[in-house]
C-alpha cells in the first residue's frame, strides 16, 4: 500500500463530538486516529483520504482536490461510506464494530469500536527478529476466529478481498479482529457493476488478476490460506500470477512440512489451489478442519517396543492364551 503523505488532523480537534487524541495508523487511503467520544470512551476513527487524490497541508482540515481527480475522489467516498454502512449492520467479536459514520471536512469518517492489541503482521515480525516461528496450536486458534467471523461478513452479501496479516488485528487475549475492508462492497449480486479493489501481491487470489472472473466466497478462501502461510514462513507465498507463469510452491510446502504437521500444510496447500474449484467448498468445512487436533506424533520406536511387551505378557489380559 502508498505511503501517506497528508498531514493527519491535529491533536485535541473536536468532530462531531469526537475529541482526535493522535494518529495511530495510515496507509495510502485513509489515516486512523485514537479519540473519545463525549463519554470518554475510547474510538478508533477512519478518515477517507486517499493519497494519490487528494493533498492536505499541515494547519489544514479538508484537503485538496485538483477537479481531475475529483470524479475517481468521490466514486471513493461513495464506497467508503457504503462499506461503513453495509459493516455496521454486522455484529460478530471477530468482525471490527462500526459505531457511527458521518461527513465533515469534505470527506467521510468511519468510527469504529476501539481495541487494545495489535495486528498479526506485527506478531509475526516480533516472532522473526526473535528467530522464533509460531506455533501450530496458535495459527490453528486465530484462524478459527478468523473464518467464523468471515462467515458473517459473507452472511450479508460482502466480500473482503484484501485479507492479509496486517489486516488481522489481536486482541490482548489473542482473538482476531477482521479489519480494513477497503473492498467490502464488492457484492455477490452480478446485477450490480463492481470496482475492482486493489490487491496485495501473495495474498490475492488469481482471480483479482482478471476482470473476466468472478470473485466469491473462494477468493478469501486463498486469502487465508496465505495468511496462514505467511504465519508458518514469515512471508506470503509466491503471487498468484507467477504462480500461473511457474508454480514453485511445491518445495516450499516441503520445507513447512518439517516444522508443521501434514494436516495444516494440506489444509494451506488445499486453500492455496489456483483453480477456485478445487478450494475447500465452504468456510465452514475450513473452520471445522482448523478445530480438529492434529495426532500427537510418537518417538519412534514407542510403538514398537509397546507391542513387544504385550507379546511378552500374553497381551493386556496377562497371561498368553493356553
Amino acid at each position: 500500500m502508498a505511503a501517506q503523505n497528508n498531514a493527519p488532523l491535529p491533536e485535541g480537534l473536536e468532530i462531531a463530538g469526537y475529541r482526535i487524541v493522535k494518529k495511530i495508523a495510515s496507509g495510502g487511503f485513509s489515516i486512523v486516529y485514537l479519540a473519545y467520544d463525549e463519554d470518554g470512551n475510547a474510538v478508533a476513527i477512519k478518515e477517507y483520504l486517499p493519497s494519490a487524490l487528494a493533498l492536505r497541508q499541515p494547519g489544514e482540515l479538508a484537503p485538496v482536490i485538483s477537479k481531475p481527480n475529483l470524479p475517481v475522489f468521490r466514486i471513493g467516498l461513495k464506497c467508503f461510506f457504503e462499506e461503513g454502512r453495509a459493516l455496521a449492520l454486522i455484529s460478530h467479536p471477530n468482525v471490527v464494530r462500526v459505531l457511527n459514520f458521518f461527513r465533515a471536512n469534505e470527506t467521510v469518517y468511519m468510527v469504529m469500536a476501539y481495541e487494545s492489541g495489535h495486528s498479526l503482521q506485527e506478531h509475526v515480525a516480533q516472532l522473526a527478529r526473535k528467530g522464533s516461528r509460531m506455533g501450530e496450536a496458535f495459527i490453528r486458534q486465530a484462524f478459527v476466529g478468523v473464518c467464523s467471523g468471515l462467515r458473517e461478513v459473507h452472511a450479508n452479501k460482502l466480500l473482503h478481498l484484501d485479507l492479509k496479516p496486517a489486516n488481522i488485528y489481536l486482541r490482548s487475549d489473542g482473538t482476531p479482529i477482521l479489519l480494513d475492508f477497503g473492498a467490502a462492497r464488492q457484492s455477490f449480486n452480478n446485477e450490480v457493476p463492481k470496482l475492482r479493489p486493489m490487491y496485495t501481491p501473495g495474498f490475492a487470489p488469481p482471480e483479482l488478476y482478471s476482470k473476466a472472473v468472478t470473485l466469491g466466497p473462494w477468493s478469501d478462501i486463498y486469502s487465508i490460506g496465505a495468511s496462514m502461510y505467511a504465519c508458518m514462513c514469515g512471508a506470503p507465498p509466491q503471487p498468484a500470477n507467477e504462480r500461473a507463469q511457474q508454480d514453485k510452491m511445491g518445495e516450499q510446502f516441503d520445507k513447512l512440512a518439517q516444522n508443521y504437521s501434514h494436516d495444516l500444510v494440506r489444509m494451506v496447500r488445499w486453500c492455496l489451489e489456483l483453480d477456485p474449484e478445487k478450494r475447500p467448498h465452504s468456510l465452514f468445512a475450513l473452520q471445522k478442519e482448523l478445530n480438529t487436533p492434529p495426532p500427537v506424533p510418537q518417538p519412534d520406536g514407542v510403538l514398537q517396543k509397546f507391542t513387544r511387551a504385550l507379546g511378552r505378557f500374553g497381551g493386556i489380559g496377562g497371561r498368553k492364551a493356553e
